[in-house]
């Protein structure tokens, strides 16, 4: 039992970390960033996951800071109704993932 209860702790502990790592930036810290320069444009972040899923339609977008970086989240609806989550480098455009969400 004593087992569980460390075990049960360490989890919770774990995703408290693990959130604590990644926040969302707001509308306001993201403009900022943009116009510094920190990050590129969102037309760019926008084009590069179009580039990826021709015809797609964006859904939903979201700034977070990861473990000190810029990451840029996309969700899109391809025209047969999928739907793809993409996560860019907002720094230089690279796309870190690329996968269908089910």
């Amino acid at each position: 039992m004593k087992t569980l209860t460390a075990l049960t702790t360490a989890s919770i502990l774990g995703l408290g970390a693990n959130t604590a790592l990644a926040r969302d930036l707001g509308p306001d810290e993201a403009l900022r960033l943009r116009d510094a320069g920190t990050i590129v444009s969102f037309e760019k972040l926008n084009s590069i996951a179009l580039e990826k899923h021709p015809g797609s339609e964006i859904t939903e977008t979201e700034l977070e800071e990861e473990y000190g970086k810029f990451i840029y989240q996309i969700e899109l609806r391809d025209p047969k109704g999928l739907k793809w989550d993409l996560e860019l480098n907002a720094v230089d455009g690279e796309v870190l993932r690329d996968h269908q969400d089910t």
